[in-house]
């Protein structure tokens, strides 16, 4: 089945759009064209980078309240519930602490080296939450479309935003014979037509590929240490994805995770949540829907679907 490609930067990655036949949102061409821009435009909304997304504006806002867009407003939601979901393991409040560990501007920087990063890292523990539990003081009206929280406390999009921007595309273009939208990582897939679409898994040591998944509908979200890693002031590793119990990057012993669900938004929070419980839990999260968990010895495990769920 041919499908009209479009391909580009954005979310700090490599992104694509794939569309089959017409549908709602057009032809082929035209839906996948539409998608590839709206997307830009979520990036530019939702960058904390730039002081003039509305990201950047709800967080230097100084009233308690603040009236949002309704895909903001969707996007708190989602985080929210990210974050009861993985008992505080996602938690979407860790700008300052992203900013102490190095992370306070856009990653342009080639990452280091995933096996140099982990000859000097720390002694490798699970993650746990943060034990004030600090995004439980965020909370959003849907249908006001406000968020409301102390002022100070800052917002992280993340990964859980690429995982919701995936599902909300997926609403129009479902109607659509197949398609498949990658943000970054993160990859919803489906259509009228039930096409098998696979999946590839990439080892972050060599990129070489460790597994092929394979789904006619549903999404998958990989999150890893390896892409994205730089050496702090001290000339130590770090990464984006914080350890909340301290604030810091987390070395779990487990370095990749690729997750797969019915949605983009709860795909993100397995993969994350299963890649800080380091390797005694990782399992568990992916139990589910399944998954691949990818270890620093090098070594990697497919976690089949329908075992036995950690929730």
């Amino acid at each position: 089945m041919a499908e009209a490609i479009e391909r580009f930067e954005c979310f700090g990655g490599a992104c694509s759009v794939l569309v089959a036949g017409p549908g709602p949102a057009g032809t082929a061409l035209q839906a996948a064209a539409r998608a590839r821009r709206r997307m830009l435009e979520w990036h530019a909304q939702f960058s904390r980078f730039d002081p003039r997304s509305e990201l950047s504006r709800l967080n230097a806002d100084r009233h308690e309240v603040v009236p949002v867009s309704g895909i903001m407003a969707r996007f708190v939601q989602a985080a929210l519930e990210a974050a009861s979901i993985t008992g505080g393991l996602l938690d979407p409040t860790l700008v300052a602490e992203l900013e102490r560990a190095g992370y306070a501007e856009h990653f342009g920087a080639r990452s280091v080296p995933l096996a140099y990063a982990l000859r000097r890292a720390p002694r490798r523990s699970p993650a746990g939450p943060r034990g004030d539990g600090r995004w439980r003081t965020v909370a959003v009206d849907p249908l006001a479309s406000t968020v409301t929280r102390p002022v100070g406390v800052r917002l992280d999009s993340g990964g859980v935003a690429k995982g919701l921007f995936g599902d909300v595309l997926a609403s129009v273009l479902g109607g659509h014979a197949a398609y498949a939208v990658n943000a970054a990582g993160d990859v919803r897939f489906g259509g009228a037509a039930g096409l098998l679409r696979p999946v590839q898994v990439s080892s972050p040591f060599d990129d070489s590929v460790l597994h092929t998944f394979a789904g006619v509908h549903g999404a998958a979200a990989t999150s890893g240490i390896g892409r994205r890693s730089w050496l702090n002031a001290d000339g130590r590793p770090a990464h984006h994805l914080l350890d909340p119990a301290s604030g810091r990057p987390a070395y779990t012993g487990v370095v990749q995770v690729t997750a797969r669900a019915r949605s983009g938004v709860l795909a993100e929070a397995r993969a994350k949540a299963a890649l800080l419980s380091g390797p005694e839990r990782a399992r568990e999260w992916l139990a589910h829907d399944g998954g691949l968990v990818v270890y620093e010895t090098g070594e990697h495990e497919l976690v089949q679907a329908g075992a036995l769920a950690c929730q």
